[in-house]
This record gives structure tokens, C-alpha cells and sequence, in this order.
């Protein structure tokens, strides 16, 4: 048994899921996803106008759909011609078929006119942001000279925290959005350890609203 232990917007996550935070392990598409959703609805509501994040599933589409007119369907409705800030997770699977091991964040950066690639590997998703990029870009309406930069990341120590530097790069990407600064990352905070303190952080955040939503044992016992 596998079940659903919170619902959040339009995702169910998984005991499965869930428990990728609480150890060493390789986080999934759902916790990447729930997480780009809890900065919209909870974190950074006030950036909701300016920035998009686009989730594992619909990168993986940009990145291999043939069909122009579907890719249109799922990309028209996140009006990324008006963002300024547009995140993406990568991942460095090459088949149409679900894989991959590692994780990046890829970023469109509208004032600055590139997209800024952060990778806690050394590049080792270079090739598939900038086949990404390539792909999204006929859908940014965006200015002719459009850059590629490989940003200084700090690297992970282990082959499991890429989801979480991905998660907490982007949260300390938002931060900067919320100031109108550049989209520049104080890489010397971002260590093993509050990486490792970051991921608590994350399942404590989802413990505690599995509790808000599941009744209580008298609630559950009058449902009977």
C-alpha cells in the first residue's frame, strides 16, 4: 500500500514521496513539483504576475514533443511572453521514457535577456538545458540575442541532493525576484549541511500540512 497523505492544489503525494525527504535519498518529480507550487501559492504570492515555474512533466515535454501545436496547448496558459522570471527542473534523461539521475534549474531571466543555468554537478545537464531552452524559446516572445550562461553553483558532495539544491537555488532565486535584484545566488551559504537542514525544512513543511487537512480520531471515528 501506497497511499495518498496530502492533497495539495492538484497534487497527491505519496507515503512514498514523502519519505524521499527523510533521508539520504533522490528526490522525484512530485516533490520538485509540489515544491515549485507551494512558491507560488504560499511563499511568493506576491511575484505570481512576474515569475513561472514550470515542472518536471512539462520540461520533459518541451523537451522532446514533435508537435508544435500540443507543446502551444500546455504553454499558452502560463503567459510566458509576460514573465519575467521563468524556472524550469531538469532532468538529464534522453528517452521519451521516464528516467534520469540528476536534476538542474534552468532559469529564463527576461531583463537580462538569457537564461541562467545552475547545476550542482559541474554542467552535467548542460546539453539538456540548452536543448530546453532552444525549445522554449519560439514561445517567450522574447528580444533576438538571447545569452546562455552557465552560473557558478555549488556542488553536491553526494549523487542524491541535485532535487534539493534545485528547490533551494530556486527559493533563494524568488528571494532575490521579491527584491528586483539580479538573479545572482550567495553561493557560500549553501552548504552540505543546510542543504541536509533545508530537506527537514521541506518535510516538516509537509508533516504539518498532512496534519492540517487529516481529521482528527474524533472526526474520524463520528465518519464511521
Amino acid at each position: 500500500m501506497d497511499p495518498v497523505v496530502l492533497q495539495y492544489e492538484n497534487i497527491w503525494l505519496r507515503r512514498s514521496d514523502v519519505s524521499l525527504l527523510e533521508g539520504p535519498h533522490w528526490l522525484n518529480d512530485e516533490i520538485i513539483r509540489f515544491a515549485f507550487h507551494y512558491f507560488v501559492n504560499d511563499c511568493y504570492q506576491l511575484l505570481s504576475l512576474l515569475t513561472v515555474f514550470i515542472g518536471p512533466m512539462i520540461t520533459e515535454l518541451i523537451k522532446f514533443s514533435t508537435d508544435m501545436k500540443e507543446l502551444f496547448m500546455f504553454l499558452k496558459p502560463l503567459a510566458l511572453p509576460f514573465r519575467q522570471w521563468i524556472f524550469l527542473a531538469v532532468n538529464n534523461n534522453s528517452r521519451k521514457t521516464p528516467g534520469g539521475s540528476h536534476w538542474s534549474l534552468l532559469l529564463y531571466h527576461r531583463p537580462s535577456n538569457k537564461f541562467i543555468h545552475f547545476d550542482s554537478r559541474r554542467a552535467t545537464n548542460a546539453i539538456h538545458a540548452r536543448h530546453v531552452a532552444m525549445r522554449l524559446l519560439p514561445f517567450l516572445a522574447c528580444k533576438e540575442g538571447v545569452m546562455f550562461e552557465e552560473h557558478e553553483c555549488p556542488q553536491q558532495s553526494n549523487n542524491y541532493d541535485c532535487g534539493m539544491y534545485v528547490i533551494y537555488i530556486a527559493e533563494l532565486l524568488c528571494e532575490k525576484a521579491m527584491e528586483e535584484k539580479e538573479p545572482h545566488i550567495p553561493i557560500q551559504n549553501i552548504t552540505a549541511h543546510s542543504v541536509t537542514e533545508k530537506r527537514a525544512e521541506w518535510l516538516k513543511r509537509i508533516q504539518t500540512l498532512m496534519e492540517r487537512v487529516l481529521p482528527s480520531p474524533e472526526e474520524a471515528v463520528e465518519s464511521h
